[in-house]
């Protein structure tokens, strides 16, 4: 049975979510992510040391640490349980919630927003800096401001969509192992000389595990496109059909050219990588460049797409609740 279904899996995931609408993340909470980084640094030096090709030694650090993210969140709740069952609830509450980033990816496109509203390009190109791959040293402000948007489109998926889906079906557990998938991808996943091998397995399994939920994104996107602009769900689909697949990745296109279509902005383009410029077809050619004001509505976008995929998540599990209220076994 999906882990949502159950009465304590409904009531650890809302919980999870209102936890991360009221906290984000602070920096005096210490967060299992800064701690999947440390392990990935160590863990790619044992790796490296391992007497195998390099897509191999990439391919063990993969999946032995997805599979001890997977361990964690399996074993942990069950430590508290044995405690007592709240005790198990609570705790799979808080790793859920570590699970999660709306709220933190809302802060920090604001803080870009911020500071390029107050004609401080430099603050803004060093908080684009905290959310984006990219190199900001050189970007322009319709630049700073095309990457914030794009980085609210694609975290919509990598860091609430996903792990709320995978959540929803495997509680903590399947969770942890997806948010260690992504951190991998984010830390190894490059296509640069030093990584091109070494990171084949992380980056094919993060666009494995995101499959789907970039796709659901551009339905909901579409669908929410109308309270954030003129724009109709089924011109935003049709964006979506065109555009989606210029992108170099195989799901980051999909909430791109969804949020593009919404707020009716050109993103995507050509971008520079660590030094190395990445030539990038832009998606929604003929939209406007985009300002500070629509970062303010991508995160308006991002905020009603995950609403509405909160309702679809748990609605199943109210409607159990309220069948087994209605009519008692």
């Amino acid at each position: 049975m999906p882990y949502v279904l159950t009465p304590e899996g409904a009531l650890a995931l809302a919980a999870a979510v209102l936890l991360d609408l009221a906290l984000g993340d602070p920096r005096w909470l210490p967060h299992p992510v800064r701690l999947m980084g440390r392990l990935i640094a160590r863990g790619e030096a044992a790796a490296r040391r391992l007497p195998l090709p390099p897509r191999w030694q990439g391919a063990v650090l993969a999946g032995g640490l997805v599979a001890a993210a997977w361990g964690a969140g399996a074993l942990l709740p069950a430590l508290a349980g044995a405690v007592h069952p709240d005790l198990r609830t609570g705790t799979e509450a808080l790793l859920l919630f570590y699970c999660l980033a709306l709220r933190s990816l809302a802060a920090e496109a604001g803080a870009v927003r911020k500071a390029l509203e107050a004609g401080g390009l430099a603050e803004a190109r060093r908080r684009l800096s905290r959310i984006v791959g990219r190199d900001t040293a050189e970007l322009g402000p319709e630049d700073v401001a095309r990457a914030a948007v794009e980085s609210v489109a694609e975290n919509t998926v990598d860091g609430f969509l996903s792990p709320l889906c995978y959540a929803a079906l495997g509680g903590p557990a399947l969770a942890l192992a997806f948010k260690m998938a992504s951190t991998l991808d984010s830390m190894v996943g490059y296509r640069d000389e030093r990584y091109r091998e070494f990171g084949t397995a992380a980056a094919r399994l993060d666009d494995l595990a995101n499959f789907l939920p970039a796709r659901a994104a551009a339905w909901l996107a579409a669908a929410a496109a109308p309270l954030v602009g003129a724009a109709r769900p089924e011109k935003v689909l049709r964006v979506v059909r065109m555009d989606a697949a210029t992108s170099d990745s195989p799901n980051s296109g999909f909430p791109e050219a969804a949020f593009a279509a919404a707020l009716g902005v050109r993103l995507s383009g050509p971008a520079r990588y660590r030094g190395r410029l990445v030539e990038r077809p832009y998606i929604l050619p003929e939209g406007r460049e985009p300002g500070p004001r629509d970062i303010r509505r991508a995160v308006r976008l991002m905020g009603l797409v995950a609403a509405c995929a909160v309702a679809l998540v748990l609605s199943p599990a109210a409607v159990a609740w309220l069948a087994a209220e209605v009519f008692p076994s």
